[in-house]
């Protein structure tokens, strides 16, 4: 059986997609490819990999892309983690993809002590597994 193609999609591919592509990969055991990109490539948040290895997920070895065309066009499922994403999305000309929009907030954008900018973090790390789990168990 094909493996389902998730190809997450973000502004900068920092932070949110990194997270969900971590997740499903940790979470789903192998069942899915599971890709991330962004609009722009704005590196790998050092922050989002110090949440992530705090639950156990490794994300430090991902690399910040921009969306490929390629990939886009054979994905089951596109996935945008934030507005400007889900805005600005390239036109996928595979009319069998399913595109869903989860919109969580920018942690990059925190501001405030480093405990308060951490804790935004963990918060929409959080959220982002809470929302990968509930995908691997009923498929939406």
């Amino acid at each position: 059986m094909d493996k389902k193609l998730i190809y997450f999609l973000c502004t900068g591919n920092s932070c949110r997609s990194q997270m969900a592509d971590g997740f499903l990969k940790a979470i789903g055991g192998g069942q899915y490819e599971v890709k991330s990109a962004g609009l722009e490539a704005h590196g790998l948040n050092p922050r989002a990999v110090q949440v992530m290895k705090e639950v156990g997920v490794d994300i430090s070895g991902h690399s910040s892309d921009v969306i490929d065309p390629a990939i886009l066009n054979r994905a089951d499922y596109v996935i945008t983690l934030c507005g400007h994403a889900d805005e600005h999305c390239p036109v996928i000309s595979n009319k069998n993809v399913v595109k869903w929009h989860w919109g969580f907030d920018d942690p990059a954008k925190a501001q405030g002590t480093e405990e308060e900018i951490m804790a935004q973090f963990r918060s929409v790390r959080d959220s982002i597994k809470n929302r990968i789990t509930a995908f691997v168990q009923d498929g939406k």
